[in-house]
């Protein structure tokens, strides 16, 4: 029998740098794996050894310098990890275009330059958009060649290789349908369910899982808090000034309830997309790109809210649950499907979140994610320059009222007369992705990637 869905919490929140989980993250944590490949060569063939070579391909090639694939796959060949990497390194990475970087494998040294990343622009046949392939080399001799697929999130998949083995859930289900089946079966909490599932899949204790849920909130909040501290140009061509703060300095101040509300979340989400834009640590949720939701409505809720840690924790075991069917179903990578994968879901699993957290049952959870996610159909991934700025920072704020707003819709109508569920509108993202020509899909060819901005 098939296991269903066996992703943990810790795969959907990962700490990481920006701005791309698929474009950082992912490559980041492809190349740490090659090298620790190629350490399983005997000591005298890695001898040999002279150059290690990375060939980028689909938007990995064509946004990738925006998004600093480069620096991110050498930072990996470096030995760093997206969770734990010095974000001030890696954005000084191959600032020196003449700079030569040695690689350690084992005792021996390999010389790394800039040319040994190589960005393949055309089209391939890979049946991933976002595809590197590294190979370590003696003259012409490939010693070791590997395949790789960034697939949204930070998720890798190497070809040729088995998906890493995990615990088998408690409880097996395949999308929405399936879990409210379960959880009306059994008679159990959601939560009580999915934190059953974690424990087998993750084979962490409840209060371990506990203690990293506390750890992804604080650097959540963090990520706030530098935000709506912090001024300043972010990186880039573009030359986009941070807004963040100074709409949270406004807002504070602010009288009329509902704009001073407004306000406060745009403030909260910008924040944490701004630090992602500037390369800052961050927590994908499920992506970098929309890293920004659920932070900003976490921050809300805990700091003007009253929402305690207890019911924050188990609305983010809520909210990964809608991005485990999304990932099961169809995909969170924007070179897949646009952004309707990336800040649609985001907002889908934000709007679950408060739904939970106030306490609403089973089936206004299910209709404030699907509300969240029907109104993101069809939105393309169109970064400006190849660059997470336009229109990604403003459209996280977006996602993040589209997902209140959810909320609120679901909250007053009856559930039970919700003409489109979940599962339909998981579907009709996957089919729109599907149909979605390749120049909406974070390759910065097309939609407004193609304004005066790029020209």
């Amino acid at each position: 029998m098939e296991n269903g869905i066996d992703t943990s919490v810790f795969d959907i929140f990962k700490i990481g740098p920006g701005p791309s989980s698929s474009h950082t993250i992912g490559p980041m944590k492809a190349a740490g794996h090659f090298i620790s490949s190629a350490l399983q060569l005997p000591v005298a063939e890695l001898g040999k050894a002279d150059k290690i070579e990375v060939t980028l391909y689909g938007s990995l090639a064509s946004t990738g310098k925006g998004h600093g694939t480069d620096k991110a796959v050498l930072a990996g060949l470096l030995g760093q990890k997206p969770e734990t990497c010095d974000t001030d390194l890696l954005l000084g990475l191959l600032a020196d275009p003449v700079k030569i970087y040695k690689l350690a494998l084992g005792r021996h040294k390999i010389a790394f330059r800039k040319e040994n990343i190589i960005f393949d622009g055309k089209e391939h046949s890979f049946p991933y958009q976002n595809t590197l392939i590294i190979k370590l080399k003696a003259g012409r001799k490939v010693m070791l060649g590997k395949i790789y697929y960034s697939i949204g999130g930070g998720f890798i998949r190497c070809e040729g290789e088995a998906e890493p083995e995990t615990g088998i859930p408690v409880f097996r289900y395949k999308n929405m349908t399936g879990l409210i089946r379960l959880v009306k079966k059994y008679d159990i909490p959601l939560v009580e369910l999915l934190m059953k599932n974690e424990s087998a899949v993750s084979g962490l204790s409840g209060d371990e899982i506990n203690a990293k849920l506390d750890k992804l909130i604080a650097v959540m909040e963090d990520s706030v808090n530098r935000g709506i501290h912090t001024e300043g140009i972010l990186p880039g061509p573009i030359g986009l000034h941070r807004k963040a703060a100074a709409f949270y300095n406004r807002a504070v101040h602010m009288h009329q309830d509902v704009d001073r509300f407004l306000s406060l979340l745009n403030a909260f989400s910008m924040a944490v997309s701004e630090e992602n834009a500037a390369g800052h640590k961050i927590i994908t949720a499920p992506t970098s790109g929309s890293a920004g939701v659920i932070p900003g409505i976490i921050y809300f809720l805990k700091n003007y809210h009253g929402v305690s840690q207890k019911l924050l924790r188990e609305g983010l075991t809520v909210a990964a649950a809608v991005a485990f069917i999304a990932r099961h179903n169809a995909s969170i990578s924007g070179a897949e499907v646009g952004c309707q994968g990336e800040i649609g879901v985001a907002a889908s699993m934000a709007a679950a979140m408060i739904s939970y957290v106030n306490g609403k049952p089973m089936d206004v959870i299910e209709a404030a994610a699907e509300i969240a996610l029907e109104h993101h159909l069809g939105m393309t991934c169109d970064p400006v320059g190849g660059f997470v700025q336009i229109p990604c920072i403003e459209r996280n704020a977006v996602g993040a009222v589209t997902a209140y707003n959810a909320y609120l819709l679901a909250s007053v109508g009856d559930p039970k007369k919700q003409k489109v569920n979940f599962d339909e509108v998981i579907e009709a993202m996957l089919e729109t992705g599907k149909g979605m020509s390749s120049e909406f899909k974070e390759t910065s060819k097309g939609g407004l990637a193609a304004c005066s901005l790029c020209g």
